[in-house]
């Protein structure tokens, strides 16, 4: 445990900046998958979207946002 007192108190602003990164992490997932099971042109924008959003507030890092859009495209270009 820290001792130190700014570090105690940036130990909360930690904690605080990693629960909303979880919500938008846990978005994210939902959108792409919702993107890839229904096919519509507006869940996969929205999808893009909500990724570089992240990519850029720094939640998820500019790769793997590249990445995953990636990966969502191969996937939704394969099912038809």
């Amino acid at each position: 445990m820290a001792n130190i007192k700014s570090q105690k108190k940036r130990n909360l602003t930690n904690v605080k900046a990693a629960e909303r990164n979880k919500s938008v992490r846990s978005e994210l997932k939902s959108r792409v998958k919702s993107a890839i099971n229904s096919g519509d042109d507006d869940a996969v924008r929205m999808a893009v979207k909500k990724l570089d959003s992240a990519a850029s507030k720094g939640v998820i890092h500019k790769n793997t946002a590249a990445r995953r859009k990636s990966r969502m495209m191969k996937k939704l270009n394969a099912a038809g």
